[in-house]
Parts: structure tokens; sequence; C-alpha cells
């Protein structure tokens, strides 16, 4: 295995590696679209939330040894399949189909590999890291075997049951982070680590695009499609604006000001835990965007004027206020100027569900649009590009 440098960059083998995470994000999308109510929706956030630690545990690792080093690229290819098998099994995790092998249990024991696969990385790369050694153990005892029996002890159950389970499991997983500290860890490349981040990002930004296609799949080419399609895509527009002009700079030069476990504190809160409200909130509004397409499309059972129903009618706006708010806390842990906009905007859309259900879902995806498009010129009056990189000086991280 070959260490990374300051100035690492992101390498074809870790972009080959993201394909595998492409195709899970699509299977969560399927696994809430087969059964749109808020049980569904939750499961379907809980997946989310363990296969967004396989993908983050291997950015963590790319960031401290080269994926493309012929070590690390064997168990990065070992993992997409493991990982492939885990995105076949999502759509019958919730309520596994008759016949075949146990979705949930073939899901559970696949994330389990994945686990043991990154420390067992982790501990090869840096056989000389006693420290590191003692946090992997840590991480271990803590926050991969009681989540693991959790999961475990789910796929024995039906329905709720499963469910409370499974979120109990990734409520101990994420909390164990916090207890083992940030000792051994490291972010040698900030530029790499940000990169990383920004790019799953636009593989979510890319699954609420693809969702369109799918919802018009089947169905003639007319022109409220093409306005449908249109306005989708100005939605998705708007979010890219708002992570790559607005906050996401100023992150990444905050995590280059810092370093050591203030770094990693920094990363940890900022990439690993605030950048998935982001994804969340992709994958919610790609829900909402397919069933406009669908409704749009479908003339047949459809009208022009119908509008979303139920919790496909939240998940359009809905989604885009997890993703709003989760950039507002990105933007007040990087110190960065009060997210008044972000914050006002989160909270309307959050709520706005009720509205949606009474307002034509094609005019429903261009309001929305048009908002996200206001929100990126309202915050972006104090843009990084007049904003000066925070330094350890100016302000103390915390935990």
């Amino acid at each position: 295995m070959v260490a990374t440098e300051d100035d690492h960059k992101v390498t074809p083998a870790e972009l080959f590696f993201d394909l595998v995470f492409v195709y899970a994000i699509t299977q969560v999308t399927a696994l809430m679209a087969a059964d749109p109510s808020p049980v569904r929706v939750v499961g379907a956030m809980a997946v989310l939330a363990l296969l967004w630690w396989c993908w983050c545990a291997f950015s963590w690792l790319g960031n401290v040894v080269r994926a493309d080093s012929a070590a690390l690229f064997g168990v990065l290819v070992t993992v997409m399949a493991v990982v492939f098998v885990v995105s076949l099994a999502v759509p019958d995790v919730l309520a596994d189909a008759p016949g075949g092998l146990p979705a949930p249990l073939v899901f559970v024991l696949s994330y389990g590999v994945v686990r043991v696969l990154h420390l067992a990385a982790y501990r090869l790369a840096s056989p000389g890291d006693t420290v590191l050694h003692r946090t992997l153990r840590r991480t271990a005892l803590l926050s991969v075997l009681p989540p693991f029996a959790l999961l475990l002890a789910g796929c024995a159950y039906d329905g709720t049951p499963r469910l409370l389970l499974w979120l109990g499991a990734v409520a101990v997983d994420y909390g164990a982070i916090y207890v083992t500290g940030a000792s051994g860890w490291r972010v040698n490349s900030p530029g790499h680590f940000s990169e990383r981040y920004g790019l799953i990002v636009i593989i979510a930004l890319g699954e609420s695009i693809v969702a369109m296609g799918v919802g018009m799949q089947g169905f003639p080419l007319t022109v409220a499609v093409l306005g449908a399609c249109a306005a989708g895509l100005l939605l998705s527009a708007g979010l890219w604006a708002l992570y790559f002009r607005r906050f996401g700079t100023p992150a990444e030069h905050r995590l280059a000001a810092l370093d050591g476990d203030a770094r990693t504190r920094f990363a940890r809160d900022v990439y690993t835990f605030l950048h998935l409200p982001l994804v969340a909130g992709v994958v919610l509004s790609a829900l909402g965007m397919k069933k406009v397409l669908t409704q749009v499309a479908d003339t047949g059972h459809y009208g022009l004027a119908e509008p979303l129903h139920g919790t496909v009618a939240w998940s359009l706006t809905g989604g885009v206020g997890v993703f709003l708010l989760g950039s507002a806390a990105i933007v007040l842990r990087s110190a960065g100027p009060r997210p008044t906009a972000l914050l006002v905007g989160g909270a309307c859309c959050l709520f706005a569900g009720p509205l949606v259900a009474r307002i034509p879902a094609l005019l429903a995806l261009g309001l929305l649009a048009v908002a996200v498009l206001g929100l990126v010129v309202a915050h972006g009056r104090r843009g990084p590009e007049r904003e000066r990189p925070a330094t350890t000086g100016e302000l103390p991280v915390t935990a």
C-alpha cells in the first residue's frame, strides 16, 4: 500500500469504486417508490445510512492510502462486489419476497463483511501506528459489533420490530464514533477529501435525474413532460449551485486550515455526518420528482391538474428542506456567515407538504425549482469568493 501526500487527488480507481454506489442509491429510491408510506421512507433512510457508512469508511481510507495501489485496489474491487450484493437485496430488505435467499439476512451479512474489510485494510495500511490500532479496536467493539448484532436480530422479525431494531443499530453505529474519538484517524489531503464528498453529492443529484427518466418511461413524450423535465433539471442545478458555488469551498478552506485531531473532528462532523442529510434530501426529492413525471406522462390516469398525494407530496419539498437544513449546519460548523436564507428556506420546504398536495404536481415542481434558484441568489450575497478562509485562531473547533 502506498501512502498519500497532502496534494493527493482523486484517482480513477475511486471513481470506479463509486459506480456501485450509483446503483445502490438508485435502489434506495426504488425501495421507497414501491410503497411510498411514512414507514417505508423511514426504513429506506435507515438503509441509506448503512450504505453511506460503507462509502464513508473507504473515502477515509483512500485519503491515507492510494486507492490505485495494487493491494488497496484489490480490496476496493472486493468491496464493490459485496456492496453490489447489498444493493441487489435493498428492494426486498424491508418486506422480503417469497423464494430465493432471505434478502434482509443477505443485506446484513454483506454489510458486516464491508465493515470488517475496512478495519482490516486500515490495520494493514498503518502497521506501526499504535494509536490508530487502539482506535480500530474500540471501533470494532463499539461501532461494528453492537450494531451488527441489532441488524441480525432485526432479520428475525418483520415490519415495525425490524425497522426499530435497525434504526437502533444506525443510532449506535453513528453515536459510537464520538465515543471512539478522533485519535489515530487522519486526513492527509483536504483537497482530496472534500472532492470525494463533492463527487458523491453529484452522484445523488444524478440519481434525481435518472428518477425522472424512469418516471416517464413507457409513456409518450409530450410538451408537459418536457416542461417537467426542465423544471426538475433546474431544481437539480440549483442544489448543485448551492453546494459547489456557495458553501462547499469555505468548508474545504476550513478543513485545510486545521490540523491534527481538530481536522479529523471537522472532517467527521461536516463530511461524514452532515453530508448524509444532503444525499438523503436529494434521494427523497428524487422520489417526488419521479412521481411528478409519472403523473404528467400518464395522461390516461392523471390530469395535469392532479396534485401529488401523501408521502410523495411531502418528499418533493421535504427532501429539499432536509438538503437545505443540512447545508445550513455545514455553514455554521465551518464558521461561515449566518445561513439565514438556508434555514428559512429549509424550514418552509420541510413543512410545505400540505401545500404541494393542493396544487398541480407540475406547478409544484416548477415553483420549487424557482424557489431553490432564488436561495442560490439570496445565500450568494456573501458567497465564498468574498469570504476569507477561516484560520484556527478565529474560532475554536469543537467536537
